[in-house]
């Protein structure tokens, strides 16, 4: 059959879009461990799913280069972006493309995304966006430019926070206007090979900042360490990891297992003092393999997760013994103070598990803006629009342990606790040793007085304990660790009569 002219143009035209019409600079993409935006997209999306948006715009430069330049070396003007499926789910899709000037951000690459983002606010489709780039693109000639301040791009992708579920995965250098797309974002997944940061090695030695190479402006290591990056992905795996941390915002699944519960009768340590791993607790009572902690590596003493609970997404706020004993810090106070409002914001119920000897106290922690920090937790959590439920694991004092639970025993839906348990204002033997400093000091003999700290914090843990507590309704129930799960099921499905959880679409903050 005859190609007419102007199909076979097209056909040619397209052809010169694709990854084989420049083998070479894929293949020196490929020996750096990269993928090219394309192949992000294909790993992504469900094959065949993906309808692209302005495959054929070129950068704004014709006063410097030739066409025949511009359709090799400016292809889609260094963007990729279109609609697509995911586990059979409507999404978007936006990539820079590395080969394109290092992914750089051209005006007519901003038109194509505003375009997109357009779309995406229209329909209310969750977006994954391949952050790494070099940031804003100088030598645009086309189109007249002073400041190029008035870009819109920045703007339409903040102000989706909270109407749609964003995911940005970083996996090379991310500086600048990239980053920017990157920090908005919900959720942060990235690899070993990048490196984040507001400014590149050219905006810094620009700056007379010294010389620094482009891996050390903001690696890995750091963007863990400070809470910029949620989740880490094995190099060639971020496309996959971005997949499965979008599945948790695309609805419930239908398959879904769980382990043996009996387990957790004995899941946590008698006595106070003693630090237990965290992980085993919540991987017993949340659906196999669905456990993820978003921010590991910031604020450990603090876990938020992302699990499924019978298939459903819920959100997991946790303190983790193994850290300065599971007290709630400044940075923890931030990290589960935004957790909570991108639960809120996207429709997603909240479990906090309780063990925690109350806020970090001291003239260290106060340096780092404690009061205010740790306030944040209690702000949020007050203004919960999704239910919260709360599990008091062992201890539960003080202000630490009512910001863990929405401001105060009885905000969560329903507040139980498991056995052995105790509850009060603060630590039990402070406690002691506080309310009962003139009668101790009173007492000359050292081992006398220890002795009788002991006797004093053993009456104290009876009264505390959470059946006592239960007995005066301060708490709604104690039960067998077994049923844990049980009753999360339970409530959750009184939650959602519906069958589905409605987010409050607000803002979630960056931080």
């Amino acid at each position: 059959m005859d190609i007419r002219p102007e199909l076979l143009e097209l056909l040619a035209r397209r052809a010169l879009t694709e990854d084989a019409a420049r083998p070479e600079a894929v293949e020196r993409l490929h020996a750096r461990g990269g993928r090219t935006a394309r192949e992000n997209v294909a790993a992504l999306v469900d094959p065949g799913s993906f309808v692209e948006y302005g495959r054929f715009v070129t950068a704004a430069q014709s006063d410097r280069r030739s066409d025949d330049d511009l359709l090799d070396r400016t292809v889609a003007d260094g963007i990729v972006g279109g609609l697509a499926t995911v586990d059979g789910r409507s999404c978007a899709v936006l990539s820079y493309d590395y080969l394109v000037m290092a992914g750089t951000q051209g005006m007519r690459g901003h038109a194509k995304t505003d375009r997109l983002l357009d779309v995406v606010a229209r329909l209310g489709l969750p977006t994954v966006f391949f952050a790494s780039g070099g940031g804003g693109r100088p030598g645009d000639t086309d189109i007249p430019l002073v400041s190029a301040l008035d870009v819109t791009t920045f703007a339409a992708w903040a102000r989706l926070s909270g109407r749609v579920p964003r995911v940005a995965v970083v996996d090379d250098n991310c500086f600048a206007g990239n980053a920017v797309v990157a920090g908005c974002a919900d959720l942060v997944v990235a690899t070993s090979r990048a490196s984040l940061g507001m400014g590149g090695p050219a905006m810094i030695s620009g700056g007379g900042l010294g010389e620094v190479a482009a891996a050390d402006v903001g690696p890995l290591d750091v963007m863990t360490a400070n809470g910029v990056v949620d989740v880490v992905a094995d190099d060639d795996e971020a496309a996959e990891v971005a997949r499965d941390l979008l599945g948790y915002f695309l609805g419930p699944r239908e398959d879904w297992s769980a382990a043996d519960q009996t387990p957790l009768r004995d899941a946590v340590p008698e006595g106070e003092r003693r630090a237990y791993e965290l992980a085993p607790i919540l991987e017993t009572i949340f659906d196999d393999d669905s456990v993820l902690p978003l921010r590991p590596g910031f604020a450990p003493e603090l876990c938020t997760a992302l699990a499924r609970l019978e298939g459903r997404t819920v959100g997991v706020l946790a303190n983790d013994t193994r850290h300065v004993a599971g007290a709630v810090t400044a940075d923890a106070g931030d990290k589960a103070a935004r957790f909570l409002q991108l639960c809120d914001a996207h429709g997603f119920p909240v479990v906090s598990f309780v063990d925690t000897p109350g806020m970090m106290v001291g003239p260290e922690a106060e340096r780092t803006g404690l009061v205010r920090h740790t306030s944040r937790l209690l702000v949020a959590g007050a203004s919960l629009q999704v239910p919260m439920i709360g599990v008091v694991l062992r201890r539960a004092y003080g202000l630490g342990a009512q910001a863990m639970l929405g401001g105060g025993l009885h905000e969560p839906l329903m507040t139980v606790a498991w056995p052995g348990a105790h509850l009060g204002a603060m630590g039990l033997e402070g406690a002691v040793r506080l309310s009962m400093r003139k009668e101790l000091e009173a007492i000359e003999d050292e081992a006398e007085r220890e002795r009788t700290v002991r006797e004093l914090t053993a009456l104290a843990q009876a009264h505390s304990g959470a059946l006592n507590v239960a007995r005066h309704a301060e708490l709604d129930d104690v039960i067998d660790p077994a049923e844990t799960r049980g009753l999360l099921v339970r409530l959750v499905d009184a939650a959602a009569r519906d069958g589905r959880l409605v987010g409050s679409g607000r803002t979630v903050d960056t931080w």
